[in-house]
């Protein structure tokens, strides 16, 4: 593996685990909030979601299994 793939893989890694502890920390968040904070928080969770579907489905389409990325 050259260098500049191991950037990348530890990019696309230091991602998906920000990705991933955000929407830890919103689910948590989302148990003491208010109705209107939940509205906002489940809009997030959903963008999170949808973000990772097109993650999932650009890994597909380039010949990388999804769950090598941890997807």
């Amino acid at each position: 593996m050259t260098a500049y793939s191991q950037q990348v893989e530890a990019f696309v890694q230091d991602v998906l685990i920000t990705i991933h502890a955000n929407v830890r920390d919103l689910e948590e968040k989302k148990t003491f909030a208010d109705p209107h904070e939940q509205d906002y928080i489940d809009g997030r969770l959903f963008s999170y979601v949808e973000m990772m579907a097109i993650l999932r489905t650009s890994a597909r389409d380039t010949g990388i299994d999804p769950k090598a990325l941890g997807l």
